[in-house]
């Protein structure tokens, strides 16, 4: 029988909030606004702390960098390896180390593939050393005196540089600078989108990352490669491993974020941006990092994506296969740890609405 419009309802549901079926966010976590001296406090304190970290592990990194035993390939006879090595050690202790070659064309492709950032060949001809000035100014600086020591009597020994840098790469910096670029945006992208559009669903915020990375892999290989004909190699591989390192450092943003909420930032700011960067090899060689810093060369996007971005540009696609490992292992993962937190959330969001809905004598 169907009630009269007019008759009150009196069903025990009345009054309560209806649970409705609705797209699923994965919004971070909401906190109240702090309030007396925690609130004047808390900035302070974050914004100092992610200040002088950056000040600390860039310092560290960059104030007296030193070379720690950088391969050298030798292809030479027993004796005439020996006294090169003894006046490597003389020139600069522990900055060098020798590995033998079979032969020149070998020591000539170690450095082609950076597996050494020089060669000493004396098996035919004179002798000479090679080296690749693609691994930037500061190894430039290092090797080229080498053509001094490698003879007992002083003769300079011709030095070529076989992988020069690009011409409109001058100082060895733009494939740094346009790592920076795209990790600080990916930063940014993180932070943001929480800000701008908490509410949005996983699948529209995965859309909107992937958006983000693509458009800026494509824009920054035009910049960099086509209008400045600073970064050489193929268009399309260098857009993809930029926007890969994009995206990784956009997921692991989100995912700071989606577990810590506003604490999240400075996380990833620190790690992100100040670790990330400073340990890229943009600026110098992972081997003139400390040691503490050089294992995060390998592993933080930057790091990977910058190795792959030169090897694309110089050494052969040298890192380019670890770098896509990498770099998608980061995205899979983050990516697959938010969708997992949603479904967490999901699960006690829908727990708790129907433990609220049973009436209040149930089960008793």
């Amino acid at each position: 029988m169907q009630q009269d419009a007019m008759t009150p309802d009196m069903s025990p549901d009345r009054g309560r909030p209806r649970h409705r079926a609705g797209t699923r966010t994965d919004a971070a976590p909401v906190r109240r606004g702090l309030t007396g001296s925690t609130a004047v406090l808390a900035p302070v304190v974050t914004v100092l702390t992610i200040g002088l970290v950056f000040v600390a592990v860039f310092l560290a990194a960059f104030h007296t960098p030193k070379a720690h035993r950088l391969p050298v390939a030798v292809a030479a006879p027993d004796r005439a390896a020996a006294l090169f090595d003894v006046r490597l050690q003389r020139v600069a202790p522990d900055a060098f180390q020798v590995e033998r070659y079979r032969d020149e064309d070998a020591a000539r492709s170690a450095v082609e593939h950076r597996a050494a950032y020089a060669a000493y060949l004396d098996t035919s001809g004179p002798p000479r050393i090679l080296y690749a000035g693609a691994n930037g100014l500061a190894v430039k600086a290092m090797i080229t005196p080498l053509g001094h020591a490698a003879t007992p009597e002083g003769n300079r020994l011709r030095v070529q540089d076989i992988l020069p840098l690009s011409k409109g790469d001058s100082r060895g910096l733009s494939v740094f600078y346009a790592s920076f670029g795209l990790v600080l945006a990916g930063f940014l992208f993180g932070q943001m989108t929480y800000q701008l559009a908490p509410r949005l669903s996983f699948a529209q915020r995965v859309l909107s990352l992937t958006i983000f990375a693509v458009v800026g892999g494509l824009a920054t290989a035009l910049i960099a490669s086509t209008v400045f004909d600073a970064i050489p190699g193929s268009f399309i591989a260098l857009a993809g491993v930029i926007a890969l390192m994009a995206g990784a450092v956009a997921a692991g943003t989100v995912l700071l974020i989606r577990i810590f909420g506003p604490l999240g930032v400075p996380l990833g700011s620190i790690f992100m941006l100040v670790m990330g960067n400073a340990t890229s090899g943009g600026v110098l060689p992972p081997s003139f990092l400390p040691g503490w810093l050089q294992p995060l060369a390998s592993v933080m996007p930057a790091g990977v994506g910058v190795r792959a971005i030169n090897g694309l540009a110089y050494f052969h696609n040298d890192g380019v296969g670890d770098g896509v490992t990498i770099l998608s292992v980061w995205v899979v993962f983050c990516i697959g740890a938010i969708f997992s937190l949603d479904q967490i959330a999901a699960s006690t969001a829908i727990v708790h609405v129907a433990h609220r809905g049973k009436p209040s004598g149930a089960g008793a």
